[in-house]
């Protein structure tokens, strides 16, 4: 029998009640669920997880578990597991490790449980599994893995430059069927709606400051500017920047954002975006919110180090007050707003993600031995048959190239 360890594990009946509804979302997954359910190509196999223990999650474990798969599953984030969900996968078979609310210690201990467990393949989200799997001297066994996140594929990739990377790792995160939908729609959508539940503002006529215009950040100043508010980018690389000039968003310096922003929110999957040196710049009232997956964006030592006092006066909305009266506002400890403060993203986009989680798992399994201890893009096949098997849920048709057109691409000559 699996062990696990829970909050409550007597909240089963109301997380599979969450993952039922996220399941009628996220058709094309439970598709795929048919038909490893029917062919078993994950079985005598076990999975080793670190992901957000959210409901959306919870559709791609029964895949897998459907696909005849083991799982060990611990959160990829403190804050960010569904308590009730975790309950629901410990009951049907996953041993879960995870709860709301984790201190730093517990949070490693779980992901440690999972690699004692002995997984052939790991899927991660901020590269934590696949790094202590390396640190710890636990990454023999392991046939390959994947990864969700900007910010777990840059920390694999740096691995992999100094030639310490074990087993092959599928960056999901780079597949289109990730990034043009996970990264700029359910991060825009989700990253503001945990702002608003934690703080109630109305953002239209906001002045509201996107730190960093990747993917993840160019859908929050997309979802702002709809909802009303005047959206300032603020960028270190030059062509991000001007691709957002010519989207029409005011592009500054931090050090000019700082003094006019009532909002911020960072997307950059770096260190230190915001600083004390800025804070002290912001007009009182201003909030601060992180969008990356690592609470490192804000510099949350740094504004302790300038404030006199701290108080919680909402849940997930911390007060720090300052010595000239003015008071700032941080949002979840500086952690992923949209799970710490709100549910994460909508199914409909996790589709998509976790369908290509899924056959990356399958395709790293018919593999095993055959690929290079590197980080591989999601194979265009793969890629493209989710596309249209989430258009087909969708119930949306396209054309198909005629064998003239076919035949026209494939040579140099005019027509």
């Amino acid at each position: 029998m699996p062990g696990y360890k829970v909050r409550d594990p007597s909240l089963a009946a109301l997380g599979r009640d969450s993952i039922r509804w996220a399941e009628e979302r996220m058709p094309a997954l439970v598709r795929l669920r048919g038909e490893f359910a029917s062919t078993k190509p994950l079985k005598g196999f076990r999975v080793g997880a670190c992901l957000h223990v959210t409901k959306e999650t919870a559709v791609l474990m029964r895949t897998l578990l459907a696909g005849g798969a083991e799982i060990s599953l611990c959160a990829s984030n403190p804050l960010s597991t569904q308590d009730d969900v975790a309950a629901a996968l410990a009951e049907e078979g996953v041993s879960v490790y995870a709860w709301r609310g984790e201190s730093e210690e517990e949070y490693y201990d779980c992901i440690m449980r999972v690699l004692m467990d002995g997984p052939q393949i790991t899927m991660d989200d901020g590269g934590d599994l696949t790094v202590l799997a390396h640190e710890r001297q636990l990454a023999d066994g392991i046939l390959g893995g994947t990864e969700e996140t900007t910010s777990g594929v840059h920390r694999i990739k740096a691995l992999e430059a100094e030639g310490i990377l074990k087993y092959p790792v599928i960056a999901v995160n780079d597949a289109f069927t990730k990034y043009l939908f996970d990264n700029r729609y359910g991060t825009g959508q989700s990253a503001i709606d945990g702002v608003i539940r934690a703080t109630g503002i109305l953002l239209a006529g906001k002045r509201l400051v996107v730190c960093g215009y990747g993917w993840c950040g160019r859908g929050i100043a997309q979802r702002a500017r709809g909802m009303g508010a005047q959206v300032i980018v603020t960028e270190i690389n030059p062509l991000r920047a001007l691709e957002a000039v010519m989207d029409g968003f005011a592009v500054m310096p931090m050090e000019e954002a700082a003094k006019v922003g009532d909002v911020f929110i960072t997307a950059t999957g770096n260190i230190r975006v915001i600083r004390a040196e800025h804070m002290a710049l912001m007009k009182s009232g201003a909030i601060m919110a992180n969008a990356g997956h690592f609470d490192v964006e804000i510099d949350v030592k740094g504004l302790a180090s300038i404030s006199i006092s701290k108080r919680r006066v909402r849940p997930n909305v911390d007060e720090y007050s300052l010595p000239d009266g003015r008071r700032l506002y941080l949002l979840a400890e500086g952690r992923l707003v949209n799970l710490a403060a709100a549910e994460g993203h909508p199914g409909e986009v996790m589709m998509m993600s976790f369908s290509n989680q899924a056959l990356s798992v399958k395709y790293l399994i018919e593999r095993a031995g055959a690929l290079e201890p590197k980080v591989h893009r999601v194979p265009e096949e793969l890629d493209e048959r989710v596309a249209r098997l989430s258009m087909e849920c969708m119930g949306i048709r396209i054309d198909e190239p005629t064998e003239e057109q076919r035949d026209y691409m494939r040579r140099w000559e005019r027509a």
